[in-house]
């Protein structure tokens, strides 16, 4: 056997092969959902995947506002935010922030589970989630997927 004909590939910016997809979110469960967005976006479905590399796909998400949580989680979830002075730490429920800003629930879902590094960053301006089932991204032609 020819062990040399065996090469490991490694990507980089110049040899990955970015693709747009559209990911239609209602009736979803936000972190089932979250996982498998977070896993495109860092290209973990690709063979050539390398850890260092943003080798993900970029990642449209419609409906966000249609997402389902299991259990009790829509009232007794919360998600904490300090604003950085002294009684400044803020509580906010899914439910209400499926009202005042319905992709953030989504966004947030997905940010917790990609790299907390510059990559990680990076790799989230892959993200593009909306409320409704229209989106500008038509002239990349995106192909849609089913979950």
């Amino acid at each position: 056997m020819n062990t040399l004909s065996y090469k490991t590939v490694s990507a980089n910016a110049k040899t990955v092969n970015k693709q747009w997809v559209v990911i239609d979110a209602e009736g979803e469960i936000l972190g089932r959902l979250s996982s498998k967005i977070a896993m495109i976006i860092r290209g973990k479905h690709k063979p050539e995947y390398t850890p260092h590399v943003d080798c993900g796909d970029n990642v449209i998400v419609i409906n966000a506002d249609k997402v389902k949580l299991t259990g009790n989680k829509l009232e007794e979830k919360e998600y904490i935010s300090y604003t950085g002075y002294p009684g400044g730490q803020r509580f906010i429920s899914p439910k209400e922030l499926l009202a005042k800003h319905p992709t953030r629930i989504v966004e947030k879902a997905v940010r917790g589970m990609l790299p907390k590094t510059k990559l990680g960053k990076k790799l989230y301006t892959n993200l593009y989630v909306y409320a409704g089932s229209e989106h500008p991204h038509a002239a990349q032609s995106p192909k849609t997927i089913k979950l």
